[in-house]
């Protein structure tokens, strides 16, 4: 199918963009990668009248900066450039682990970041892991500038808190403290495709290799990425003796998943107690292989 018409923007600096948002509003919405925003306007399930292509702001919007503290990236950012990344790959080892899930290469080529968040698609790797490091979103409009913590930002499905005249201009990935082992898997029915479940997993070990934290958030589950919190049922017992089939059990029946042409509820709660036990066991091996502060 063909897009509705639109008139099109391209603003050649943040502040113009964010005029055009201003003025237009509800009317308009933001192209960046477009691997999300124009399968759905062909389909005429969005139909805005204004497009602000940002793509010509990439003195502005293509930083990708990595420190010890976690990764920093612009809304210009590529999939494939964050991915590729080997200095953010040893910082937050979760964003790469994630990003190998993330649709093809061809997507990954053109799709953002940033963007990906902003879609706020309950089925989407990168929502989930923002939410699970407790990451943020810095977003600007000609009121000023805020900054959104994952928790408040994605409010349902395929919804965000953004305003309409927002522009999500970049997103913070901490890196976890402490001895800490990631993990990221999802399943899906072809590769590709959007997941029927998935997960990530962030486990803290102290010295001895006993459970500091273990956390985890699942894609295709809830409405919005939520964090689930299993350090109090692991918390001082050594990784290696925790019967990690019983946290898969644990996960299952705290979970309310949707059913639907792709996968009935009941087998999405089999999924994620299948991916929790295998997940949160490899990321404590990760971290247990780790000194405090190495990447795992």
């Amino acid at each position: 199918m063909k897009t509705p018409k639109f008139t099109y923007h391209a603003p050649r600096t943040v502040a113009e963009a964010l005029d055009v948002l201003a003025e237009h509003s509800t009317d308009a919405k933001v192209l960046a990668g477009g691997q999300s925003l124009v399968p759905v306007m062909a389909m005429r399930l969005a139909s805005p009248a204004h497009l602000v292509d940002i793509n010509r702001l990439t003195d502005e919007l293509s930083a990708l900066e990595v420190d010890e503290a976690g990764v920093r990236i612009g809304a210009l950012v590529r999939h494939a450039r964050l991915e590729r990344d080997g200095a953010a790959a040893a910082a937050v080892p979760l964003v790469g682990q994630a990003l190998r899930h993330v649709a093809h290469p061809t997507i990954r080529n053109r799709g953002t970041t940033v963007g990906s968040l902003a879609h706020a698609d309950p089925s989407a790797e990168m929502p989930t892991v923002l939410a699970l490091l407790g990451g943020q979103v810095v977003a600007r409009s000609v009121r000023g500038e805020r900054t959104i913590d994952a928790a408040d930002f994605f409010v349902g499905p395929m919804e965000s808190c953004l305003g309409y005249d927002e522009l999500a201009v970049s997103a913070w990935f901490p890196a976890p403290e402490g001895r800490f082992g990631t993990a990221f898997d999802e399943i899906c029915r072809r590769h590709g495709d959007y997941a029927m479940c998935g997960a990530g997993v962030v486990a803290v070990l102290d010295e001895a290799e006993q459970y500091v934290s273990l956390k985890l958030s699942l894609v295709s589950v809830n409405d919005v990425p939520e964090v689930l919190d299993l350090t109090e049922v692991v918390r001082g017992t050594v990784y290696d003796d925790v019967d990690h089939a019983a946290l898969g059990d644990w996960v299952r029946d705290r979970i309310d998943p949707p059913g639907d042409l792709h996968a009935s509820a009941d087998f999405r709660r089999h999924l994620a107690s299948v991916l929790t036990k295998r997940l949160t066991l490899e990321a404590a091996a990760r971290a247990a292989t780790t000194t405090e502060g190495a990447r795992a």
